[in-house]
């Protein structure tokens, strides 16, 4: 969101990533924020493109459960690992139609709280199976 005269920053510790955004930049277009500065030392976690598709290989017709599916499988890589969406700092996400954009925030909403991460969507042609609708990565640190 626009954080108009100051530069957007959560609490300025050495132990936490930081979200930045300029005054001098634009308002980013939704909930995001235009950059993340990790600290040194920050253990660093980095996903594969997560798609609508379960464990069963059932990919479901409907944008919104493939991207709950992203979700959820991104989710337990998280767990795995450790971390939760609060540690995530970008969103990559790629959708097959514009249409597609505000259900994929939707989901992302549901998941991630406040703007301490930077996000980019990109609408492409399509994915390896004809099935797929959406598809996301995601970059997280975590500070120990």
């Amino acid at each position: 969101m626009n954080h108009a005269g100051t530069d957007r920053v959560t609490p300025d510790r050495a132990t936490s990533n930081r979200a930045i955004s300029p005054p001098s930049l634009p308002a980013p277009l939704a909930r995001y924020s235009h950059g993340i500065l990790v600290p040194a030392g920050a253990q660093l976690l980095v996903t594969s493109g997560q798609l609508g598709v379960g464990r069963d290989d059932i990919i479901p017709d409907d944008v919104e459960a493939q991207a709950v599916l992203c979700f959820e499988n991104i989710k337990a890589i998280l767990t795995e690992a450790g971390m939760t969406f609060a540690d995530v700092i970008r969103f990559n996400a790629f959708v097959t139609d514009r249409s597609y954009f505000p259900i994929y925030g939707e989901v992302r909403n549901r998941y991630v709280a406040g703007d301490a991460f930077a996000s980019t969507l990109v609408i492409v042609s399509g994915f390896t199976r004809p099935e797929f609708k959406v598809e996301v990565e995601v970059t997280a640190a975590r500070v120990e």
